[in-house]
This record gives C-alpha cells, structure tokens and sequence, in this order.
C-alpha cells in the first residue's frame, strides 16, 4: 500500500489529503476554497522541532522531497530519523549535507540516490524498512523562521521482515582537522552491515593542491592499517590528476554513483579557501563488514611548487572537512557512532 506524508497530508492516511481549510497557502487560495492548495508547507521556528512523519509499520519509506526558505537553513537545521523507537536517531545531519549541498549555495546532483534540482529541490532514494515504527523530525538551530515544503513517500506491508537493516547516517566536522591528523568520517560502529555513501564539504585552508588524502576503511577489527586503503581523495570520488583540465581548472561532474558537483573559488585554481562538494555512492560496490567499521580520510596535500616544474612532497594540511557516512546496519540505532555533539553548524555562504 502505497501513502504519503506531506503538509496536505500530515498523516498519511487514506483520503486524508487536500482537506485543509487552514495553512501557509490559505490566503493565496481564499477564492478558491478547501482542497486548492490550503496548506502546502510548514513554518519552524528558531529553536522548534517540527515532527514530518511519524509511521506505524511494518513499512519502507522510498523517497523524501523537500525544499526550504530560506536556503541558509540547508546548514541551519538538523534532519534526524528513528527507527522503531528508539531514543537515539539512526540519522543526524544537516539537511543541506544529506541531499549533497553543505554550503548554503545550490549545487546541481544528478546521482541514482540523491538529486537535488533547481532552485533546492532535493530528493532522496535511499531505501529506508522498519519493522514497527518511523519517525523523522527537522529541528531548526537557526535565528529565523523556516519554511519547509516535503514530501514523503512510503509503503505499508502486511508482513514484518525479520531480516531488516536500517538506514544510517552520521555527520561530523573537522573545523579544521587538527595539524597532523586525520578527519573521521564514522567510527564506533557496532555489528554486521555494508557501508553505502560518502559525501564530503571541504574547504581549503591553504594553498596548492589539497587532495592528496587517502580514504580508509578499517573492517573488523582493523586497527593500525586498514584493510581498505585509496590512493588520493580525487581517486576515490572517480576523478583524476586534481580534478583539474588544463586551461580549464577544476570541473564539475555528476554521474549516477559519484561526483564533484560543487566548486566555490573565489580565490582561483589552487589559492586558498576553495570550497568543494562530492559524493560518492557504494551501491554496486557496497564495503561489507560483520562485526564493526571505521572510516577516515587524510587532510593532506602539496604545496605549489610542485604546479612550476619543482620536486614535490606531501604536506599534511588543517582543511576544514565535513562528511555525512551513509549505511546500512543491522541494529535500528548506533549510539556509538553519534558524534559527541552536532554542533559546528556555523556556515554562512551566499
């Protein structure tokens, strides 16, 4: 059975759309009467949490829309999602990172699982079962009031599947990576599962090229070394040699499983505070593990004189990194996965 949550249909239920006589829309439709587009988005206020679903299952949520006004609350508030309820959400993140736009400024995605399309409709398709029961909540950290429009689609099943895994997703920011280290994307994962998608803002700090880390994925008690080690961070995300066509500088792509799909430069090719989006989606090639997972990524560079024929050396690097790690687990929560505090929301680009 197919349903639907919107702000005409606060509930999902059958026949229950379109009967608002009240809303954000009913002065526009006051000639027009019930049912013409009475209520078609929900205003949050600073410091409030508006409750977008809340779904007995067994179930299958298959695809989010939203969109918002205004755009600096992509990094102003908190989308969360909770399976079976549980206290701890299995999804915390901005709502602009989770749909590949971190930095308050639209960025085009056309990818398999997320797309986000002009002006700031964003789309998600991740698969996301529960057993019994699905809440997602938005809360607004900002000091201005937020309009939301949304839309979410889901499916009730008669049957209870007892071989659920539930839809993770962890934001954490690096402001800046400490001199020496490395940004975590996830760690403190416990259980069996497979690692799905990586989407990282980063932002420049210094000047020259900057992606030079590696990004590992340290499986079942890994601890020192990895068992899964890249070779640079433009590898991971399918380009190559700086992302950069000579005579052209860095290029923005987007393809179903990975992408660049975000360049800010205002400075030009290699200066400092260059900020960029990517993405990239294990969906045919999904990182197994069976009992636990850690996932980082290596603030590391060179310098410029390697662009003006001068040998060349790493340089480890203070970037600013934040990452959303999507995956899927066979626990409905993962407490230990949470980062401390989902602070560090402090981004304000126009």
């Amino acid at each position: 059975m197919t349903r639907s949550i919107s702000a005409e249909n606060f509930t999902g239920a059958k026949g229950a759309g379109g009967r608002a006589d009240e809303g954000t829309g009913a002065r526009a439709a006051s000639l027009l009467g019930r049912g013409w587009k009475v209520s078609p988005s929900i205003e949050i206020a600073p410091g409030e949490t508006a409750t977008l679903a809340d779904i007995q299952g067994p179930g299958k949520i298959t695809h989010i829309w939203c969109t918002t006004a205004p755009h600096r609350a992509w990094r102003g508030t908190l989308l969360r999602m909770y399976w079976e309820g549980e206290e701890e959400p299995a999804v915390e993140t901005p709502l602009g990172d989770f749909f590949c736009n971190g930095w308050n400024t639209f960025s085009q995605v056309s990818s398999l699982p997320v797309a986000a399309n002009p002006n700031g409709g964003f789309n998600a398709y991740w698969p996301m079962p529960f057993r019994d029961a699905a809440r997602i909540t938005l809360e607004n950290l900002s000091a201005e009031t937020v309009t939301l429009y949304y839309q979410i689609d889901y499916e009730l099943s008669d049957e209870r599947n007892e071989d659920t895994s539930w839809f993770h997703a962890v934001w954490r920011r690096s402001h800046p990576v400490p001199a020496g280290e490395t940004h975590t994307l996830l760690e403190g994962v416990r259980g069996a599962g497979h690692y799905v998608g990586t989407y990282l803002a980063w932002g420049v700090n210094s000047p020259g090229w900057w992606g030079e880390g590696e990004v590992k994925f340290y499986l079942d008690g890994d601890d020192a070394y990895p068992t899964i080690c890249g070779t640079g961070t433009e590898d991971y995300f399918g380009g190559a040699w700086n992302f950069d066509i000579t005579g052209e500088g860095y290029t923005a792509f987007s393809t179903p499983y990975l992408g660049l799909n975000q360049i800010l430069r205002p400075d030009g090719l290699y200066l400092s505070q260059q900020r960029f989006g990517m993405y990239r989606w294990h969906i045919p090639d999904p990182v197994r593990f069976a009992e636990d997972l850690r996932v980082t990524v290596q603030s590391l560079g060179i310098g410029p004189g390697h662009h003006n024929g001068l040998p060349h050396r790493y340089r480890p690097t203070s970037d600013d990194i934040a990452s959303t790690a999507l995956f899927y687990l066979d626990a409905p929560s993962a407490p230990g996965a949470r980062p401390p505090a989902p602070g560090l929301l402090d981004i304000e680009v126009d």
